[in-house]
C-alpha cells in the first residue's frame, strides 16, 4: 500500500471513529509503529488531525474546521494543477457558478481574458479577485458570511439561487465517496452548494486525494449529480474506479 492510500484510510477511520492509535493501526495496516507515526504526521501538517498520546484525533471531533487561511496552505500544488485541469471545463461564454472554496479561488485567478464570462459566486475572495475584470460580468450572491470560509450562506444566498440556471457549477466537497456522495463540515454551506447543484446544467467538482474516501458531516449531493471530478495523480486508483464507476469522468491532474 502507498503513503497517499495509507493516509486515506487512517482518515477515514480517525472521522468515522473519532481516534485512531499507532498499535492497531500498525497492524490494520502491515506496517511499522514507525511508519504509522511518519503517517500520522504528515496527515497532521495538512490540518486534519491532531496527534496525541499514543495516535491522533479527527479534527472535526474537537470541534475544528480549519480557516480559509490554512486551507490555502494545504495541498497547494495539486489544487493548483486540479485548477488548470478544470479550465478544458469553461464553456466557451456563457454562465459560470463559482463555489467559495481554496481551489475554486485559484481557478478564477485562471479565468481566460479572450472570452466574455458571466460569474456568479457567494465566495468574498473570488468577488474581490474578479472585480476588476472587464470580460467578466460577476454577480455576488449575499447572505450571512461564514468567517472559516468566507462564504455568504443562510436564506439570503438560498433565495438568489434559485432565480438563475447557469451553463456550468465549479464545486468544492471536503469529502467525496460512492455511499454518501460529496459531503462538507458545515449544514448551512452544505444548503448551499445543493443550491449550487440544482442552478447549473453541468457539475464540475474540484477535490484532491485527500478528499477522496472520506465522508463529513452535512451532505451535499450524491455522485450521480456530478458529472466531472478533477483531482490529482496521488488520488488512489480503485477510488478513481469506484467513482468513475458510479456516473462522473474523473480527471486526475
Amino acid at each position: 500500500m502507498y503513503a497517499p492510500e495509507r493516509h486515506q484510510q487512517i482518515l477515514t477511520r480517525a472521522r468515522t471513529e473519532g481516534r485512531v492509535d499507532v498499535a492497531s493501526l500498525a497492524v490494520e495496516l502491515d506496517v511499522t509503529p514507525e511508519t504509522v507515526r511518519r503517517d500520522l504526521t504528515a496527515i497532521e501538517r495538512l490540518g486534519l488531525l491532531r496527534r496525541v498520546h499514543g495516535g491522533a484525533v479527527a479534527v472535526e471531533r474537537l470541534g475544528i474546521e480549519p480557516g480559509i487561511a490554512d486551507r490555502e496552505r494545504v495541498m497547494s500544488a495539486q489544487k493548483e494543477r486540479i485548477a488548470k485541469a478544470a479550465l478544458d471545463e469553461l464553456p466557451d461564454g456563457g454562465a459560470i457558478i463559482l463555489d467559495a472554496g481554496t481551489t475554486t479561488i485559484r481557478l478564477a485567478s485562471m479565468l481566460p481574458t479572450d472570452r466574455d464570462l458571466t460569474v456568479v459566486t457567494h465566495g468574498l475572495p473570488i468577488v474581490t479577485m474578479l472585480a476588476g475584470r472587464p470580460n467578466i460580468t460577476l454577480h455576488l450572491v449575499g447572505g450571512t458570511v461564514r468567517g472559516r470560509t468566507l462564504a455568504a450562506v443562510g436564506s439570503w444566498a438560498l433565495a438568489a439561487l434559485t432565480q438563475i440556471h447557469a451553463d456550468v457549477v465549479f464545486l468544492g466537497a471536503n469529502g467525496v465517496t460512492v455511499e454518501r456522495g460529496l459531503t462538507t463540515p458545515d449544514l448551512a454551506e452544505a444548503q448551499v452548494k445543493r443550491a449550487l447543484v440544482a442552478a447549473a446544467r453541468r457539475v464540475v467538482v474540484l477535490a484532491d486525494h485527500t478528499k477522496l474516501g472520506v465522508s463529513d458531516f452535512a451532505l451535499v449531493a450524491p455522485l450521480s449529480a456530478v458529472d466531472v471530478l478533477v483531482t490529482d495523480t496521488d488520488a488512489a486508483p480503485e477510488l478513481v474506479d469506484e467513482i468513475e464507476a458510479a456516473g462522473p469522468r474523473v480527471v486526475r491532474a
